[in-house]
């Protein structure tokens, strides 16, 4: 392990080399095993070890769906950034694995978490929605289930949002001109979110 923190925390910029390690864990570990040290790596007070230990329950949670729930709490609690965009790519991760069809149930379950960075976890990990199997032909249920959050009171997670529905514009246009005709353009929160819809 100390190895391990020696090699990951030299890292400063991007998050390949996280990934690759955590892909090499789960090749020489039981299923188990590399849970029980991704585990360990969350305990680390280094970002980049958390980052490896994410990539890896990523990786295993469509096997172990027990792992969401660990994922959702460091998402609740994990103050890094860094973290938070691993987290994303983890649920994304789990849904490719599951199936986005059969993963809609758990999506909407995130989506409807208090927690804002619970709910960014699926509004920016399944970026770019329309691109998915499922949301691909189905791009009113992806417009519906991102624009839930429209009026959050994070702006972290209003920022997501308009973020996913403008890329779902630049093929979709008359579905997000049909959604936000509908959204109260008296409410900051939700004009906030519109900018970003409309941007570029």
């Amino acid at each position: 392990m100390d190895s391990l923190e020696k090699k990951l925390t030299k890292i400063e910029h991007g998050f390949k080399p996280f990934e690759e390690e955590a892909l090499e864990i789960i090749g020489q570990e039981s299923l188990e095993d590399a849970k029980s040290i991704a585990i360990r790596l969350l305990k680390s007070e280094h970002y980049q070890l958390r980052c490896c230990a994410i990539f890896i329950l990523g990786f295993i949670a469509a096997k172990d769906i027990q792992v969401l729930n660990q994922l959702k709490e460091v998402a609740r609690s994990d103050q890094s950034w860094q973290v938070q965009e691993i987290v994303a790519k983890a649920f994304d991760q789990f849904c490719k694995d599951n199936g986005y069809e059969q993963s809609l149930l758990v999506i909407k379950e995130w989506l409807s978490d208090k927690h804002p960075n619970v709910c960014r976890a699926v509004t920016e990990g399944l970026r770019i929605w329309t691109s998915r199997p499922y949301f691909k032909i189905h791009p009113k249920v992806a417009i519906q289930l991102i624009s839930l959050h429209k009026a959050s009171e994070s702006e972290y997670l209003r920022k997501s949002v308009g973020n996913a529905l403008r890329d779902i514009r630049k093929r979709h246009d008359e579905l997000i001109s049909n959604e936000t005709a509908q959204w109260n353009l008296n409410d900051k929160r939700i004009v906030f979110t519109y900018k970003h819809v409309l941007k570029g």
